[in-house]
């Protein structure tokens, strides 16, 4: 099977290679800002996954395309990538001392091999209490204005993680293990 990564996020790059998988970059020219966020923050990843797929998948008909989504929600509501930096401080002000969800939607597709599987995985993260000195020096060091709640765990904001539940992959931007589960059970991929 030939694999292409729907995505310039260079953390699913990196997490996808540590499996060994072979795969061209072909980021979706899907603009997110012009989808309607959806009541159910689980639909709402899910559907920018499958746009990101299909949207690769219709010009590659014989490759296996990967779009993927990740989110953070904290009481049903969605963070995504901050604006400015008064949304960061906002976003990490809203996260402290709190548990949230990281929610990645992973959408695979290969139009030739009639492929069309998809999955949701959920990671919750609870942060110790932040002080608006942290948030700001966080901020100013990292520019977390590419990832989803104003933070990316495999940076300087590991230092606000009291809690995980679920896959730390998945916090970073791609639940590895159950994707590399899905091709090595239902395809029979790495046997």
């Amino acid at each position: 099977m030939k694999f292409i990564l729907a995505s310039k996020s260079p953390r699913r790059r990196e997490i996808l290679k540590t499996i060994n998988l072979d795969f061209k970059i072909i980021p979706s020219a899907l603009d997110e800002s012009q989808i309607l966020i959806d009541k159910s923050p689980k639909k709402y990843c899910l559907k920018l996954a499958k746009l990101k797929s299909k949207d690769i998948s219709n010009r590659y008909h014989n490759y296996t395309v990967i779009g993927a989504d990740t989110i953070v929600v904290i009481r049903d509501q969605i963070l995504n990538k901050p604006k400015s930096l008064q949304d960061a401080k906002r976003m990490l002000s809203l996260l402290s001392d709190k548990t949230h969800q990281v929610i990645t939607a992973v959408s695979i597709r290969n139009k030739e091999l009639n492929i069309k599987e998809d999955f949701i995985e959920t990671t919750s993260v609870t942060f110790y209490k932040l002080t608006d000195h942290e948030i700001l020096k966080y901020i100013d060091t990292y520019k977390p204005f590419d990832k989803a709640g104003s933070y990316g765990i495999q940076d300087g904001s590991n230092k606000f993680v009291k809690k995980i539940t679920g896959s730390y992959h998945n916090i970073v931007g791609f639940p590895i293990a159950k994707f590399y589960q899905i091709l090595k059970n239902k395809y029979n991929l790495f046997l």
